[in-house]
């Protein structure tokens, strides 16, 4: 027993001072029902109470940060002001992917439906907010976020990929979007589908991994797009299941179909279909 009181005592001393998962998800959860008030425990009716609540947040996240200098460069006071700084902006893009899974899903009857209840808004909310942390240059902070909507939607993006406006995630369940993955505007992606690196080597931990989705694309369930060199031309649609390496041409429809060659087998072939 008191070798066992000995390992956890050293674990605890070696423990760095980063602030708790549950420190960050309380930031979070509250920055969410600010911007959103269908993520608020109680409506804010008057104005200079939204501007006490977000001088409030910001002083919050200055404060963890002036505590944790080891996550970041930069004076903690002055990345808490430039981040709410930014928070018009985050704002207005998060409105437009909402407003992209609206229009792209005819289940949806209203925005207030998508806000309340749709896994996809709170996992491009929490990659938004995330991933202006990240370009402040903020350390392991901004994956915890994203880790918290990955446990809570199955939806796991990583804060460091670079993703346009207008972007809209179906269903949700499974997608996977890793550091350097690259997604341009009004792409649409379903349950399922892995943006991810052919090789897993740490020596290419700098390098661009994961691939390229250009303007207008749309991916369906299931389908794998894998490397830094694949490029998914703007426009292309991408069907589900389909196991992609290569880069695609603009305009292209890539899906895979069953053909019987007899009874009891059957061949899968990939086909590729340009646009006119």
């Amino acid at each position: 027993m008191n070798s066992f009181l000995e390992k956890l005592h050293q674990s605890h001393q070696e423990c760095s001072d980063c602030p708790s998962p549950q420190v960050i998800q309380q930031f979070f959860e509250s920055l969410l029902g600010l911007l959103f008030p269908e993520h608020s425990v109680q409506k804010i009716k008057e104005k200079s109470e939204l501007k006490a609540r977000m001088e409030e947040l910001q002083e919050r996240l200055s404060k963890i940060l002036q505590r944790n200098t080891h996550l970041h460069e930069q004076d903690g006071l002055k990345l808490g002001t430039q981040f709410f700084d930014n928070l018009e902006r985050i704002y207005d893009w998060i409105n437009q992917d909402v407003d992209a899974m609206y229009a792209g899903d005819p289940a949806a009857k209203s925005r207030t439906e998508i806000l309340r209840s749709y896994p996809g808004f709170y996992a491009i909310a929490a990659y938004r907010i995330a991933h202006e942390l990240h370009l402040l240059g903020i350390k392991l902070i901004p994956r915890m976020i994203t880790e918290i909507a990955h446990s809570r939607t199955g939806i796991d993006i990583h804060p460091g990929a670079q993703i346009g406006q207008h972007f809209c995630i179906d269903h949700g369940t499974g997608v996977v979007i890793g550091e350097t993955t690259i997604i341009g505007n009004h792409v649409k992606i379903y349950q399922g589908v892995t943006l991810g690196a052919l090789s897993v080597d740490k020596a290419d931990a700098d390098s661009k991994r994961h691939p390229t989705i250009e303007d207008g694309v749309v991916i369906y369930a299931g389908a794998t797009i894998l490397g830094g060199k694949t490029v998914i031309g703007i426009g292309s649609t991408i069907g589900g299941n389909v196991w992609l390496t290569k880069s695609v041409d603009p305009g292209s429809k890539v899906y895979y179909q069953a053909q019987m060659h007899h009874a009891d087998s059957s061949k899968t072939d990939l086909y590729i279909f340009k646009n006119d």
